[in-house]
């Protein structure tokens, strides 16, 4: 969709993910550009203003109310009270993506990163997860990294590849992959067993949690199944990108070893 994209848009020179003024942002819309964030000027009025909102919700555009000052920290021009963040990659939905990865016929793999703030670490683990075989990363909305140039840079182009789902409610997200049919597997220093007490081999969402405080407890809640990966020195847990690269192989392991493995009757 990003070919179609209006020319007139006015973007930051120094930031390719920034486009800032009220009719340029909704053109963008428009055209179909993936808009991470939408910073609003707080007590902005005016018809053009409250159009770009009603737009925003309709495409249901994560909107924030700023100071002027924030504003005027991505671009030193006329933004007319209103910056975005691009996506330079297209957002799906996990609704739309799982029923595809059951109908071409293979075991989901699913990637759910809780609260994963550092652009560099989204990068690396999605390009571990595409090394890995992930059919998808699914992301929160809210207080996470954003897709943006940086992160694809660090991906090695993996975010082009791998599907990104980016959803409102991750709670929601694991109750649904549950009622799919697939086994949600917490990652967590906190859990009673390690991850090679884990099944890799059925239908699995592992979900990897935030770089300061882990994984939500609403979300350990709703996990199947809680599982670490052991550590022998003092530092009490990885990086969350050399985590998930552990736990992706590990699942890898175990799903090549599956298939090679005769099938045997009594």
């Amino acid at each position: 969709m990003n070919e179609n994209f209006s020319t007139t848009t006015k973007s930051n020179t120094a930031n390719p993910d920034v486009i800032y003024g009220i009719h340029a942002i909704i053109e963008a819309i428009d055209a179909g550009r993936q808009v991470n964030k939408l910073f609003l000027q707080e007590a902005t009025k005016g018809d053009a203003i409250e159009s770009l909102r009603t737009l925003a919700r309709k495409n249901h555009v994560y909107v924030q109310n700023v100071p002027k000052e924030k504003l005027n920290r991505f671009t030193t021009k006329n933004h007319q009270g209103a910056v975005a963040l691009v996506s330079p990659v297209v957002y799906y939905r996990i609704a739309d993506i799982l029923p595809q990865i059951f109908e071409s016929g293979e075991t989901p793999l699913v990637l759910v990163l809780d609260r994963i703030t550092d652009v560099r670490n989204l990068g690396a683990i999605a390009r571990s997860a595409v090394c890995a075989g992930v059919h998808c990363i699914v992301i929160p909305i809210a207080d996470a990294a954003l897709v943006t140039s940086d992160a694809l840079k660090t991906s090695a182009g993996s975010l082009n590849i791998i599907p990104v789902c980016r959803e409102y409610n991750l709670a929601w997200v694991l109750d649904f992959m549950q009622k799919s049919g697939l086994n949600v597997v917490a990652a967590t220093e906190k859990a009673p067993i390690t991850m090679y007490k884990a099944d890799f081999t059925i239908p699995t969402a592992i979900v990897l949690g935030s770089e300061e405080t882990g994984i939500s407890m609403e979300l350990l809640r709703i996990c199947n199944d809680k599982v670490a990966i052991p550590i022998t020195n003092l530092i009490s847990s990885l990086n969350v990108s050399v985590a998930a690269g552990v736990v992706l192989f590990e699942a890898v392991r175990q799903r090549q070893s599956f298939i090679e493995s005769p099938v045997t009757t009594q």
